[in-house]
């Protein structure tokens, strides 16, 4: 029989599956990678058994707890569990504090017959030790910071390094307020927790590590600030493009290929990608100010018409290098004024491609 653990180190470096025996709202508000939300208590049942606890005490919540749990109940709760555990047999199951309702379903589970072991501590002991490790890989890794002007093609060169993390990858969003990719953004614990994860596991071996700069939000993920002041304080490899190479390169990412998200929209792709370039150049109306906002929507209309009528997406071109030196780099250069790293390179896309490969074969 496998012991109860409380090697949270081990479970996240190898992914380990778990069973996570908490409500539905409270995964939803967090949860770890590599888990499935099977609870013991529906919402409503554990909102009932949270107000007895309160009113009359532990014991009272467990009887109530036993009744809520009918026999329809218990065997759908069983069929759940006795599903994952025959997918998983190497994984483990955890609720909030690894308390009543971890033990609780090992019970249930021992009463027919199958051995299961828990987390110890819970969710909120693994909670706390990702936090902590994300402190101290934050103040410890070596970072360094791919930067450059929005368009710079900075996240192709990430996954041109050997070792990196990738922040909008796990956000699911490109950064800026066009940078939708038409997933749903994690809940911020879960993008803490992924980014905590990725960084343990880099930190197993010695060697740089390249993230992506970004400002504070992607999209609606907040980067969590002691890993900000590590970005900023980190040294940088600038890219340097035209703004034309930016604006051919953007309208490659956020029109050509964005085209594929939309199509099942109910009108034509072309019609439902120019809908949202439309709100998201909204999104900046006032910082483009009244006029300027109406004349560059006029020019993106324009845009969206060509590209429903001719498949041609250039007309975006000279859309994007507007935004590019009206609005974008402006903001990026006030912000590079606050960072504090060296720059250890400098040089264009395909100049910073190759010093990266040079990185992975120092020896070359």
């Amino acid at each position: 029989m496998r012991q109860n653990t409380a090697d949270y180190r081990r479970l996240f470096l190898t992914d380990t599956p778990m069973m996570d025996m908490r409500a539905p709202v409270e995964y939803n508000r967090g949860a770890f990678p590599h888990t499935e939300n099977l609870p013991l208590l529906d919402d409503r049942q554990r909102e009932l058994v949270g107000k007895e606890y309160k009113r009359s005490g532990q014991q009272a919540a467990i009887e109530l707890g036993w009744k809520l749990a009918t026999a329809d109940v218990r065997a759908q709760r069983l069929a759940a569990w006795k599903d994952f555990v025959q997918r998983h047999p190497d994984g483990y199951l955890y609720c909030f504090r690894g308390g009543l309702r971890s033990r609780t379903a090992q019970q249930m589970l021992h009463a027919e017959g199958i051995d299961y072991p828990l987390v110890e501590g819970g969710y909120k002991a693994m909670r706390n030790f990702l936090l902590e490790e994300l402190d101290t890989h934050c103040r410890q890794l070596p970072l360094v910071v791919i930067a450059g002007h929005t368009g710079s093609g900075k996240t192709e060169l990430l996954h041109c390094a050997a070792r990196a993390i990738d922040l909008e990858g796990i956000a699911r969003h490109r950064g800026s307020s066009f940078g939708r990719t038409g997933q749903p953004q994690p809940a911020q614990i879960d993008f803490e927790n992924r980014v905590s994860i990725e960084l343990l596991k880099l930190a197993q071996h010695p060697g740089p590590v390249f993230v992506e700069d970004e400002s504070r939000l992607i999209g609606r993920c907040a980067l969590p600030p002691v890993l900000q002041q590590a970005i900023t304080a980190s040294p940088r490899v600038m890219v340097e493009e035209s703004v034309e190479a930016r604006a051919r390169r953007i309208v490659r990412d956020y029109v050509a290929d964005a085209l594929a998200r939309f199509g099942d929209a109910e009108t034509s792709p072309a019609e439902g990608l120019g809908e949202e370039l439309r709100n998201n150049l909204g999104r900046i109306q006032k910082r483009l100010g009244g006029l300027r906002y109406r004349e560059l929507d006029e020019q993106l209309q324009t845009a969206n018409r060509e590209l429903a009528q001719s498949g041609s997406a250039d007309a975006y071109i000279p859309l994007v290098m507007a935004l590019l030196t009206e609005y974008y780099d402006g903001t990026y250069d006030y912000l590079m004024e606050k960072r504090e790293g060296e720059v250890v390179f400098r040089g264009s896309h395909a100049e910073v491609a190759e010093w990266l490969s040079e990185q992975k074969n120092p020896s070359t």
